[in-house]
């Protein structure tokens, strides 16, 4: 999962810090270990010396391995669902909620930080914590969509539901494959169209009060 070697970029250590910030020092540290050595090959003595601080200090704030990666997890999930809601909110033009959506989670899968292979690419996913954070990403996001899906168009919950899973699934497998397999092409193109393939889907659905009845168009 990268190239991370146990003795580059490694922190010098330093003086005591506050508690909030030597917690985000350590989240950090680990992030970089967990993206490139999986969680199975991380070791503690690998996110404190590349933290630089002793063991004691790691275990002080996370007392096991499982629990510095739930609370990275945690962090990851919640940013992804916070950026949509955020997408979301940015316009009421469903158009541009589409790419605005579309595009952030591809900056996510984009960012350097890697942060996205704990969500989207776990070694860890049979550990039910874990998988439950992981569905996370996938439920609230498409329950963010679902509202505006069902509020405009007047569709069952459950048709909300389907259409807005539906449509996170394309950006979230789509975005994996761009940033593996598509070195050709731009991130601002990558969204362009996939946002254009996804538009032209749920424009389909008319809104509630351009049609009779609220449903499906025929």
């Amino acid at each position: 999962m990268g190239d991370y070697a146990g003795g580059s970029n490694v922190r010098p250590r330093g003086g005591r810090l506050p508690r909030r910030e030597r917690r985000a020092q350590l989240l950090e540290s680990a992030l970089e270990v967990f993206v490139a050595q999986g969680y199975h090959a991380a070791a503690m003595d690998d996110i404190a010396e590349r933290a630089g601080v002793s063991k004691p200090v790691l275990y002080q704030h996370f007392p096991g391995k499982l629990d510095l990666y739930l609370a990275l997890l945690d962090e990851s999930c919640t940013m992804i669902i916070a950026n949509c809601r955020e997408a979301l909110a940015s316009t009421d033009d469903n158009k541009l909620r589409v790419a605005a959506t579309i595009k952030a989670l591809y900056d996510y899968v984009a960012a350097d930080t890697g942060a996205f292979r704990l969500v989207f690419e776990s070694d860890l996913t049979s550990e039910p914590a874990v998988r439950l954070q992981v569905e996370r990403v996938t439920s609230d996001t498409a329950e963010l969509v679902a509202e505006v899906i069902r509020d405009d168009t007047g569709l069952p919950d459950e048709a909300s539901r389907l259409l807005a899973v539906s449509l996170v699934g394309m950006a979230q497998v789509s975005a994996r494959f761009w940033l593996s397999e598509t070195a050709g092409i731009t991130l601002d193109q990558a969204t362009a169209l996939v946002s254009g393939l996804a538009w032209r889907g749920i424009r389909g659905y008319p809104k509630a009060d351009e049609h009779e009845g609220g449903g499906a168009p025929a």
